[in-house]
Formats: structure tokens, sequence, C-alpha cells
């Protein structure tokens, strides 16, 4: 809802000054919602449309931010007919855009890596963030990703997180022992 509220309160003022941009992520977000309410609902959606649904997250905050923000999102994919959680990844992504690039004035950037191998599938995600600006208590997402992955497929990943200074890091991992 939060983000909801945010990109329609950005297309308000859009829609006076860029008219065909405003249009452009008026489609954005409702291909968003489509996918969260329908395929949201599978357990498995194939790793390609989860891609372009972060794709998607991206360009839409991208241009809500009156900002540069540097996003990098580096993919080795492999075959194309693997199947992933669905709305795996978009927990550890709200999370480098809430608390990192909306919290910074200057250089904000996003660094994402998604990777495919023989022993399955890795995403790192890495945002730099404002260190005064840490919430006081940690939010739901990561402990809720935590237990959709442990209810799916019990042991076979490792979510780790890291903070340094003003970086803050996210790995997914297949579980290799």
């Amino acid at each position: 809802p939060h983000f909801l509220l945010n990109a329609l309160h950005n297309l308000y003022f859009m829609i006076k000054e860029d008219t065909d941009q405003a249009q452009e992520m008026i489609l954005q977000l409702s291909n968003m919602m489509s996918y969260g309410i329908y395929e949201g609902q599978k357990k498995w959606v194939p790793l390609e449309k989860e891609v372009a649904y972060l794709e998607n997250f991206i360009r839409l905050h991208q241009r809500r931010y009156r900002k540069t923000v540097e996003v990098d999102f580096h993919k080795e994919l492999g075959t194309t007919d693997i199947e992933v959680m669905a709305l795996l990844f978009i927990n550890l992504l709200e999370n480098a855009f809430k608390h990192g690039v909306e919290k910074l004035r200057d250089n904000a950037y996003v660094h994402l890596d998604l990777k495919v191998n023989e022993l399955g599938i890795s995403f790192t995600i890495e945002n730099n963030f404002d260190p005064e600006e840490l919430p006081a208590t940690p939010g739901i997402g990561l402990i809720n990703l935590r237990r959709r992955l442990e209810l799916v497929s019990p042991g076979q990943h490792v979510l780790t997180t890291t903070v340094e200074g003003n970086y803050f890091k996210a790995q997914l991992m297949p579980k290799t022992a």
C-alpha cells in the first residue's frame, strides 16, 4: 500500500508535466499489480516473469525520484525454463529503495546480481544508506522471506545480510552442504 500511495501521488503531479510518461507509468503500475495479484497466488513462476517484475519496479522507482539513482541489474540466467517462488526477490529490492534510495539525497545506488548455475539461483543486492536514518526496530520483510523459504523449500537456501558503515548487502544462495 505504501508503494501504491507514493506511485499515485507522483502520477498526480506527472500528469500535468508529462502526459506520455504518466501513461507509461500507469501501465507499468497496472502490470505490477496484475502480476502481484495473479502470479503472486502461484507457488512457482517462470524466472523470466519474476525478473520482468523486478525491472518494472526499478523503472517505476527511477521515475519517482527527482534525483539520479544508480541501478545496476546484472543477470546470468542461463536456461529460461527455470521456475522460482512467486515474489521471491521483491522484499529485498523494496528494502533497498525504502531504506537506501529514499533516505539519501545524493549518490544513491542499488546493485543487483542474479545468477543461475548448476547449484541453483543466487541473488545478491547491495545498496548504500544513511546510517542516521536506520529504523529503530527491524521490519517484517526479511522475517517473512525467511519463513516463506522454509515453508516452500525447507533447508535449501541461505539468506544472509551484512551491514557495514553505510552499506547493506543481502544474499540469497542455494544451500550447498
